[in-house]
């Protein structure tokens, strides 16, 4: 059934670059992508901008995406820029990040530190205020109560940066009861399920079990679904994943220009020639989709002439001595505007995300409960590439690739297409492993290495995980798990210390990797005998928190409270 909301708008907050898309209830499917970002001087018109703010010198909010790089610029080539400050590419703070927290800082691209929940908050102000005025432009009557918004975030990351993002989102303006949180894998699935073509019933069947590997600038996402006889999406293995995303390349290729250049140049053009720095990039972001394997002979780059005039100041050797010096002699030439590149040094610049991912997805498949996945779907920004589809293609040759009309956008429009029909995924696998810390009558065989405390002169074991549910384990949405009951040791309130960790077994709240992400305290009746105390305690396993309950078994009372895992 299709949600209550007017419209759903989702917004695509990526690594390297941003967007938004959105859908009115009558017409869901109709899914609109803003097509008015401005991809500096040459007027390039681009579906989606960088993930970039710019502040001004009094730390106040200046501008995003294509307009912050290009107004820094601007002001780097007068020598005006003193003060203000750039950040790109700080998405990745939230990957695997164990420490995360409200107080969490990104450096800004001269290394001064500012809180990270700022930063995030005003980029997403800056979407929603971008897509309200979009909105406005074309519907009248719509206010902000009759719209459901929509994240994506990747479904490997952990619970903090899921929660953090919501946080953030919230800050911006975002009704918490109008937020939902989209999986970037899920969301992919959900759209193709939408697209008519002719290898659409290759997944689109009931029973049909598929991969999707969503490739981003940042990380490599991959779940695996099957199609329900409801229509609804039942995840077949955890997500999972790495940091091997697009980013990677460019990296890779600003690492072999400082080679080719020396560091002192690359520094000078960076800070001193800033607009072209930032063309540079967008040019190679275009040009490294365009890599294909049948590529031979020499790839063209552009070469901007202020690099060449920073390296002739440096002191360094002429250009082609110094490419001979570097062995790299036929294989890299200049001309007046054009640095001319040998196919295999630039494929090499891809090699290690590719080679990451592939060894991760031949690891799922190889899998017993794996071998009916007969069909992998290729989305995201980097999956794009076709160097990147031909390699994968090429190493999954028993498996159906199919790579959907523009997908850099799928997730986005999957994302709009969750918020009207919220119900669409039936069940997920559990990633990490829920507990709670108890005290439990010592035995010698099975607590030995446990720490050891007498409480009202018994001999207790202490930090005791007691699983709530276990990493690998199916849960269907919303599903709520009982333990109990509990039997008070402290006369006035018992605390229950919620823990996860991606270990399947674990013994002990203290273990390596195990990590405290919630305090529920329940205080108790006066009078009470402790058995009279006694609880029963619930885990309602939900989209993207973990609200935890405890009822007094005798007196009904009921405790709860969402888990802060920042």
């Amino acid at each position: 059934m299709a949600g209550s909301a007017l419209l759903v708008v989702a917004f695509d907050f990526g690594t390297t670059y941003s967007g938004y898309a959105f859908s009115l209830r009558d017409k869901p499917l109709n899914v609109q992508t803003n097509q008015g970002w401005i991809a500096g001087s040459d007027q390039l018109i681009s579906l989606k901008t960088p993930t970039c703010v710019l502040l001004d010198p009094n730390g106040q909010f200046d501008s995003f995406g294509y307009e912050a790089e290009n107004h820094f610029a601007t002001l780097a080539e007068d020598n005006e820029h003193i003060g203000w400050r750039l950040f790109r590419r700080f998405k990745m703070i939230l990957h695997k990040n164990e420490d995360l927290s409200r107080s969490t800082t990104v450096e800004d691209i001269n290394g001064r530190s500012m809180q990270a929940m700022t930063i995030f908050t005003m980029s997403i102000k800056y979407l929603k205020q971008h897509f309200t005025t979009t909105i406005n432009k074309q519907k009248t009557g719509i206010v902000d109560t009759d719209i459901q918004y929509v994240l994506t975030v990747p479904a490997i990351w952990n619970d903090n940066a899921k929660q953090f993002m919501r946080e953030a989102a919230e800050k911006a303006g975002i009704e918490k009861a109008r937020l939902k949180l989209s999986y970037e894998p899920e969301a992919a699935s959900i759209w193709c399920q939408t697209i008519t073509t002719d290898v659409q019933e290759t997944w689109s069947k009931v029973g049909r079990q598929y991969m999707v590997i969503d490739l981003g600038g940042g990380t490599a996402d991959i779940s695996v679904h099957e199609k329900q006889i409801d229509e609804t999406l039942k995840e077949l293995h955890k997500a999972s994943g790495g940091p091997w995303g697009g980013i990677i390349v460019d990296n890779n290729y600003l690492e072999w220009l400082t080679k080719i250049f020396g560091n002192t140049t690359m520094q000078k053009f960076t800070s001193k020639q800033m607009e072209d720095y930032f063309q540079m990039l967008r040019d190679f972001e275009i040009k490294k989709r365009s890599v294909t394997p049948e590529l031979k002979g020499k790839f063209t780059f552009r070469l901007f002439s202020s690099i060449k005039e920073l390296y002739q100041e440096s002191n360094m050797p002429p250009l082609g001595k110094r490419v001979a010096d570097l062995g790299l002699s036929g294989m890299v030439t200049f001309s007046s505007d054009k640095l001319r590149v040998d196919v295999s040094v630039v494929k090499q610049w891809f090699e290690t995300p590719i080679n990451s991912v592939i060894e991760h997805v031949q690891h799922i498949l190889a899998k017993q409960n794996m071998q009916t996945v007969e069909t992998v779907l290729l989305v995201g920004g980097f999956g794009e590439c076709k160097l990147v589809q031909d390699l994968i293609q090429r190493e999954l040759k028993s498996k159906k690739i199919i790579i959907p009309e523009e997908a850099g956008l799928v997730v986005l429009k999957g994302a709009v297409r969750f918020g009207h029909y919220q119900d669409t995924v039936r069940s997920r696998i559990m990633t990490h492993t829920y507990g709670m810390a108890t005290f439990q009558n010592f035995d010698e065989q099975k607590h030995k290495n446990a720490e050891v405390k007498f409480i009202n002169g018994k001999k207790k074991a202490c930090n005791v995980l007691r699983t709530i549910i276990q990493a690998g384990e199916e849960v269907n949405i919303g599903k709520c798990v009982s333990k109990g009951p509990y039997t008070p040791t402290d006369p006035d309130e018992t605390t229950i210390c919620v823990y996860c960790t991606e270990e399947m077994y674990p013994e002990y709240s203290t273990d390596v990797g195990c990590k405290h992400i919630g305090t529920l305290k329940v205080a108790h009746a006066n009078g009470l005998s402790k058995d009279d105390n006694s609880l029963q305690a619930s885990f309602i396993f939900g989209d993207t928190e973990l609200l935890v309950k405890a009822v007094n078994i005798k007196t009904k009372e009921e405790f709860s409270t969402y888990m802060d895992c920042l």
